[in-house]
């Protein structure tokens, strides 16, 4: 509802082709893509640990897109990362 009222362009469960080499090699959905720029990964996990992470900045590279969220709600406090290909930033 917020990323409505934020008037951002966004698509839910959006399925993504992946493709290695120019082959398709099957699909994966987006929790969210927004403004054709950011993939939003959400997850409910009492701590996100580095196979999310790793899982994000692979989704990255297999999209050929450049930034991503990764956040958690299932923690007691809203968690959130910041990846981008190779790097992540927490918050």
């Amino acid at each position: 509802m917020e990323m409505q009222l934020q008037g951002l362009k966004f698509l839910r469960e959006h399925e993504m082709k992946i493709e290695y080499k120019g082959e398709d090699i099957g699909t994966r959905r987006v929790d969210f893509f927004v403004e054709g720029q950011v993939m939003v990964e959400l997850k409910a996990l009492i701590q996100l640990e580095d196979v999310h992470l790793a899982q994000a900045i692979n989704y990255l590279e297999a999209y050929g897109m450049t930034i991503g969220l990764l956040i958690n709600f299932g923690n007691t406090s809203l968690q959130f990362k910041r990846v981008t290909k190779r790097r992540v930033s927490e918050q």
